[in-house]
């Protein structure tokens, strides 16, 4: 019996029509035969820039949905689901996101304070009045995983209710998203 992990081998025809087999894994392309090799991203090699997004006029959940993917790392070639390989975010005009319908009415954003009755609702009209940067957040936050890993992704979100931020110094590139 051979062994699958020993040298390539030819098995005759009998099972694969006369295909060498490599480690197991083979796949014939334009009559040459390739060993496929999935890229696994290592901490080291993870390249990082940074964006700068500008939120106004832009609906909350499109918004949110593209910039939880450059936070994850799925736009990159180099994606590798159990490392963080997202880049870093700024938003900016956050107090100027559209949310479509009634959505400013019908959304409530709930908490509670580990008390009897202590449940508090807040309206999202109420939230982006007073706090825009925490709805932006918070809906970031919903499509990120909840893990460790997540809350890695999230801290390099930085989110303000106007046009101007703080990382200047970052050289960050200015990043349009169409939705």
């Amino acid at each position: 019996m051979l062994d699958r992990f020993a040298a390539p081998y030819y098995d005759g025809g009998a099972l694969s029509h006369g295909r060498l087999f490599v480690h197991g894994f083979t796949k014939e392309i334009g009559g040459q035969i390739s060993d496929m090799k999935t890229y696994v991203a290592k901490p080291a090699e993870i390249e990082r820039k940074w964006y700068v997004v500008d939120a106004a006029g832009m609906t909350l959940g499109r918004l949110a949905s593209e910039v939880a993917k450059i936070l994850r790392g799925k736009n990159k070639p180099t994606y590798t689901p159990f490392e963080d390989t997202g880049d870093y975010v700024i938003i900016v005009n956050a107090s100027k996101l559209v949310l479509t319908g009634n959505k400013l009415d019908q959304k409530f954003y709930r908490y509670h304070t580990l008390y009897a009755g202590g449940l508090r609702e807040t309206s999202a009209r109420k939230m982006m009045a007073t706090k825009p940067e925490k709805v932006f957040e918070l809906a970031i936050k919903g499509m990120l995983p909840k893990n460790a890993m997540g809350r890695q992704m999230f801290r390099k979100l930085t989110v303000y209710a106007g046009p101007e931020h703080n990382q200047a110094a970052q050289k960050p590139e200015l990043l349009t998203i169409n939705v």
